[in-house]
């Protein structure tokens, strides 16, 4: 009898999500044995007392007995025209609901619209620190990821001139995260005019990451992508997780805008891989447009006072304070990107960092060289946890490193 283990796709094999990956697991198994374990890994507001506005519950509640049928493969209407007079209220006006797809979170729309977009050997810039499920997408649908820096030596902006030495006859899109995952980067008006001009340039499809739209700080703003758009197209990802603290409802949009007219084999591509995974979860989808018409409760989270603001201050006096740590500090999003200090890092690398800190001080990080970085010197942390908690969880990283240094 044949013993050989089952082959697994090829694809897989540059395929990679540290996030969820053996570090998680391995917490997993030490929780079994009894230990808490403290999991910064992942941005999951619902894991720290973050709750989903009731208005949004009671939407869903309302509209059960109409949950249950399949729905059109881009999504029920009323939730694509919220998103349309959201994109509209932006300042975005050559979109309708035709142009917006729901489905089962961003990452689901992400993998769809790669999938339409891309032949084997298509190449796609993506920011180094990105969000690696954009990379494991473009190189699992057959595609060449390029990675553009954003060097901590410039608060993890794109490099422009880093980019355009990427370029190549095969290169067919462009991935912008805005508000960033993972450093907290935000992007001005005049550095993402930049980034279309070069997009336009160079017929660029624009790919705008921007789950974490409203989610600023202190005197950083969110420039929505599209509103910049004239000669190329422009497809912006955003959705219930983070803003509205619903991530297990599963509710994301992409809006296709920009030029349009150029995108119509895109737009039926899209439809008809849409249709063929029939729909998205519905019930999810009935929360959207009391999310998007009602009170944005967001903007009392991230101001002075606000929990995420405080929690984010507490990150920032707590790293300052540590005598083994430097950051830049995040302007957007959930997460704080952290850095070991060189005579740290010269005797410990990121991951071996990660995997000491969780076997002998209970905490769950996800090293920097996650997110495609060329370099292991940093850790990623979300900024969920409460102010107690994190003070907490520093004391055990500075205990950790003390005897490194």
């Amino acid at each position: 009898m044949n013993q050989n283990p089952v082959e697994i796709s090829r694809a897989l094999s540059d395929v990679k999500y540290e996030i969820r990956g053996q570090l998680a697991n391995h917490a997993l198994e030490l929780e079994k044995r009894g230990y808490e374990i403290v999991s910064l890994n992942i941005g999951n507001p619902g894991l720290y007392g973050f709750r989903t506005p009731e208005t949004m519950r009671l939407a869903m509640i309302e509209n059960l007995g109409q949950a249950e049928p399949y729905c059109h493969q881009q999504g029920i209407f009323p939730a694509r025209e919220a998103v349309v007079m959201q994109q509209q209220s932006r300042g975005i006006q050559n979109v309708s609901a035709d142009e917006v797809f729901i489905g089962n979170g961003v990452s689901e729309l992400i993998d769809l619209s790669l999938r339409a977009l891309l032949n084997a050997g298509d190449e796609v810039l993506v920011p180094s620190p990105d969000y690696p499920l954009w990379s494991a997408a473009v190189t699992l649908n057959g595609g060449i990821v390029r990675h553009y820096p954003c060097p901590r030596d410039n608060a993890f902006q794109p490099d422009l001139t880093a980019m355009a030495a990427l370029l190549t006859p095969k290169t067919r899109a462009l991935v912008v995260i805005n508000p960033n995952n993972p450093s907290g980067a935000v992007y001005s008006r005049q550095l993402l005019a930049d980034i279309v001009q070069f997009a336009e340039q160079h017929n660029l499809v624009l790919l705008a990451d921007e789950i974490y739209d409203q989610m600023t700080y202190d005197e950083a703003e969110f420039v929505p992508l599209a509103t910049l758009v004239r000669n190329t197209l422009c497809l912006t990802y955003s959705g219930l997780s983070k803003v509205y603290r619903a991530c297990g409802y599963r509710v994301g949009w992409t809006v296709v805008g920009g030029d349009t007219e150029r995108g119509g084999d895109l737009l039926h591509a899209m439809e008809l891989l849409a249709a063929l995974r029939l729909c998205s979860n519905v019930p999810g989808q009935w929360a959207v447009q009391t999310a998007l018409g009602g009170f944005q409760s967001i903007r009392d989270l991230v101001v002075p006072g606000g929990r995420l603001y405080q929690q984010r201050q507490t990150i920032i006096d707590c790293v300052a304070a540590s005598p083994h740590l430097e950051m830049v500090t995040p302007m957007g999003a959930m997460y704080a990107f952290i850095q070991l200090k060189k005579n740290i890092a010269a005797k410990i690398d990121d991951q071996a960092f990660a995997l000491q800190l969780l076997e002998e001080k209970h905490v769950l990080v996800a090293p920097g060289s996650s997110f495609n970085t060329d370099y292991k010197d940093h850790f990623r942390i979300t900024m969920l946890p409460d102010s107690e908690t994190l003070h907490d969880v520093f004391g055990r990283i500075d205990a950790l490193l003390t005897p490194l240094a």
